[in-house]
């Protein structure tokens, strides 16, 4: 009897282990917010190098060897180059370093998919590893955000920024003239790797930070097709600039409801 449950046993293994093989993936699902979701933007960061079918290497479409002003230069002392940005282990690497960069003491980076990819609507998630200041909090200014084509007229979703500390999120609206924004941040340390998501849906957005609930905007949000950004800025206004850092990236994903 052991004999024929060991022949038996032999023969159905390599059948197991052949259907484990064939079996497709599964596919990944918001953090968070379980439904009918559909993936429709999956950057895993699994190459060698930047995926340029993706993401744009620089603000407004400069070339990919261009340094550029920040988005905010008032507020930034670092310029843009796609020379701090690179894929390796499994990661999308920026690199802050002190080094004479367009007229600034510091250089970083910042990626977009503005023409590439642009969304209305949907769940966008991203893992990342944000670099601790040393008392509690984040170093720099890292983001993980989407912007419409017109700011602030078409909105501005941060979905998570650190501004020398704490984490937040911000939602921006309103004009040129008369801009608004309304956020907050959850209490805790956010240094290290964790999730930062939103659900954009009609009417509301709801931010999840390691899939727990960390807020929520049911006015004025935006209809308009957003595209996303990662950054990382540093600012002397929010503590000391930390330098050589880097922030990771583990993989960015929006999902669309089927």
């Amino acid at each position: 009897m052991r004999k024929r449950i060991t022949v038996l046993a032999s023969a159905v293994l390599p059948l197991l282990l052949l259907l484990i093989h064939l079996s497709p993936p599964s596919t990944p699902q918001p953090l968070g917010d379980p439904g009918d979701w559909k993936l429709k933007f999956d950057d895993e960061f699994n190459g060698s190098s930047v995926n340029k079918a993706h993401w744009n290497l620089n603000w407004f479409g400069a070339t990919s060897t261009t340094s550029t002003v920040p988005v905010n230069p008032n507020l930034e002392v670092d310029c843009y180059n796609p020379k701090q940005s690179a894929v390796g282990g499994g990661a999308l690497k920026i690199t802050a370093v002190k080094r004479n960069c367009a007229g600034y003491k510091y250089a970083s980076d910042l990626l977009n998919t503005d023409g590439h990819f642009q969304f209305t609507y949907g769940f966008l998630e991203a893992r990342m590893y944000l670099p601790g200041n040393g008392t509690g909090g984040i170093a720099n200014w890292p983001a993980f955000w989407a912007d419409g084509q017109e700011w602030p007229v078409t909105g501005e979703n941060d979905v998570m920024e650190g501004l020398g500390g704490p984490v937040s999120w911000h939602f921006h609206w309103g004009t040129a003239a008369h801009p608004q924004q309304v956020g907050r941040g959850p209490a805790g340390n956010y240094s290290g790797w964790h999730t930062f998501a939103a659900d954009w849906e009609p009417g509301a957005i709801t931010y999840y930070y390691d899939g727990v609930n960390v807020g929520r905007v049911t006015a004025n949000v935006t209809s308009a097709p957003m595209y996303l950004i990662l950054d990382y800025a540093l600012t002397n206004r929010r503590g000391t600039v930390r330098v050589p850092s880097t922030m990771s990236v583990d993989y960015v994903r929006v999902w669309q409801h089927h």
